[in-house]
């Protein structure tokens, strides 16, 4: 006899447990599937850990309706389960005319996309605030800050165990098929098993769109097929020059190779971004030390390039490729046909800083 479920969300990642978290407390029935043999290994630990404000995405898309009402969302979150989490704001700074012309355009797509506290200041004053800062202009943005992203998903997995749900570890989907009566998800691992469920969500972020491949009546021509943009990070030895967050001009595909700190005070530099054929190389290339810090030279003059340490990388499922705004894809019914499938891709930044409004989304759209 088939084993049945109301819900399975395939992945353990930030979004995928404030997914589960969200439906189980909707009183649904909730088994939240992951490969690995923890929550969150991958996109959600491989980041920048920022609370982003809502600022560069293209109005009218999903990353900018989801992003302010999600990071008001963490930040209350963080705030009631004691997930820690710092409001440190963030200064994107402008070097020559070309540069600070682009400032006011900036701060026209935030306002349009609900961001109400941006504002412009002089470098003046933006070496007021960090004196070893160097710019022409920059936007100060208030709403910005850090978070601990496993803190934060150990907060989402108390809740989903609290409203009865289960998260099964090391349980990698292998296959599937839609059938009359639900969705087939074959799980592999040391005890394979098949169950059939009312509803699957697929939050498997690097690997959405081979999971979708793999259960057979998903359209494939439905299916994103994903690009990977990889991000290395160069950690900085001895004092945080900066307490804010810096930020250069954002490019077509990044927000620039940026200063950020952890929670711990620890400084860095990152991400780049190149589009990668893998999505398990992790490597950081030693060799592009000089040219982070040529980079960051721009606005960080003091930068001592013998301090910068090959640090980390993450990669992004993304849904566009070079050169192109991509945005987060909610595919379901109204678009394959199937009833009972929903499929999230592209979920990257501000992913973390999205979660919870990701997950309410998902929740009405499964209503």
């Amino acid at each position: 006899m088939t084993e049945t479920v109301d819900v399975i969300v395939i992945g353990a990642g930030v979004v995928g447990l404030a997914v589960g978290r969200a439906l189980a407390q909707a009183g649904r029935e909730v088994i939240i599937v992951e490969r690995h043999d923890a929550f969150g290994t991958e996109v959600s630990a491989r980041n920048s850990e920022v609370i982003h404000a809502g600022i560069y995405y293209r109005p009218g898309g999903m990353r900018s309706k989801l992003c302010v009402p999600g990071r008001k969302l963490l930040y209350a979150y963080c705030q009631d389960h004691h997930v820690t989490h710092l409001n440190c704001e963030k200064l994107i700074v402008a070097n020559g005319e070309d540069e600070v012309a682009r400032l006011p355009v900036i701060q026209e797509t935030a306002t349009k996309n609900g961001v109400d506290d941006l504002r412009m200041i002089t470098g003046a004053e933006a070496k007021v605030f960090e004196p070893a800062l160097q710019c022409d202009a920059a936007l100060l943005s208030p709403s910005t800050g850090i978070v601990d992203s496993h803190g934060l998903m150990v907060a989402l997995l108390g809740d989903l165990e609290d409203a009865g749900g289960v998260l099964a570890l090391s349980s990698p989907v292998v296959g599937g098929a839609v059938t009359d009566d639900g969705i087939d998800i074959n799980i592999g691992g040391a005890d394979p098993i098949m169950l059939r469920a009312r509803t699957v969500v697929n939050s498997a972020a690097l690997y959405a769109d081979q999971v979708a491949l793999s259960i057979a009546g998903i359209p494939a021509d439905k299916i994103p097929s994903l690009y990977f943009g990889k991000g290395q990070y160069f950690t900085y030895s001895g004092k945080a020059p900066f307490s804010r967050l810096i930020y250069p001009l954002p490019t077509p595909d990044s927000q620039g190779a940026h200063y950020t700190r952890d929670l711990g005070g620890q400084a860095k530099l990152g991400p780049d971004i190149k589009f990668v054929s893998s999505n398990t190389d992790y490597d950081v290339d030693e060799a592009k030390r000089e040219a982070f810090a040529t980079s960051a030279r721009r606005f960080w003059p003091d930068l001592d390039p013998d301090r910068l340490v090959p640090g980390y990388a993450g990669i992004r499922p993304k849904v566009a490729g070079p050169g192109e705004e991509g945005d987060f894809t909610f595919s379901g019914k109204a678009d394959h046909g199937i009833d009972g499938y929903l499929g999230l891709y592209g979920i990257e930044s501000p992913g973390l800083t999205s979660c919870l409004a990701v997950a309410a989304h998902v929740r009405e759209i499964l209503k």
